[in-house]
């Protein structure tokens, strides 16, 4: 197969073992692949600036391969409990869609892969660079699990923890969105929701 091909079947596979949203309280999340300023035709551009032009992020088949063979051996040894791409509308995305899955919420911060990657809080957030997932490992497995990525030379950064009783996403230095409101999130504009959080209109 060529190695598109090759890489989305080890990525369906995956999908198949793993599910995309987190199921236990206290197991720490994983932000595989780095994060750049790829805003252009994202959703957050349409939403805030009604503007869907410029460069597609890039894609780079062979750290698609090495995450995907990645991803593939995590979930073959246990290493991972759950698995969700980024793609369409970024992390803020992944993470609301991770805890509406089982209704498990999470605390998160982005500093180490803000400063890490060279980027602000809205690129953290809303950025759709391709190559990257998010995991959920549980605590006994964290070393394996790191070890892991740099043996194959994964980026790896540990951005937050589930966090079941709180019943919420919340997000360090950003805001605190309740479960119950996470589906109202999903249907609601990115403006009237996170306007003032990105320096949008309200």
């Amino acid at each position: 197969p060529t190695p598109v091909v090759a890489v989305m079947g080890v990525i369906d596979e995956v999908a198949r073992r793993l599910p995309s949203g987190w199921q236990d309280d206290g197991e720490n999340i994983y932000l595989l692949g780095t994060t750049h300023l790829e805003l252009d035709g994202s959703i957050w551009a349409d939403a805030i600036h009604g503007h869907l032009g410029g460069m597609p992020p890039s894609v780079d088949l062979t750290r698609e391969q090495a995450l995907a063979k990645l991803l593939h051996h995590a979930a073959h040894d246990g290493l991972v409990t759950s698995a969700h791409d980024l793609s369409t509308g970024g992390l803020i995305q992944s993470l609301s869609e991770s805890c509406l899955r089982r209704g498990v919420g999470a605390r998160v911060w982005l500093g180490e892969v803000m400063e890490r990657d060279g980027i602000d809080v809205v690129t953290a957030l809303f950025s759709e660079s391709q190559t990257r997932v998010i995991v959920s490992v549980a605590r006994e497995d964290d070393v394996k699990f790191r070890g892991l990525c740099e043996g194959r030379g994964v980026p790896v950064a540990r951005i937050g923890v589930t966090d079941a009783p709180g019943m919420a996403l919340e997000i360090t230095d950003v805001a605190s969105f309740p479960l119950e409101r996470i589906h109202e999130l999903h249907e609601a504009t990115l403006p009237a929701v996170l306007g003032p959080v990105v320096g949008g209109q309200a």
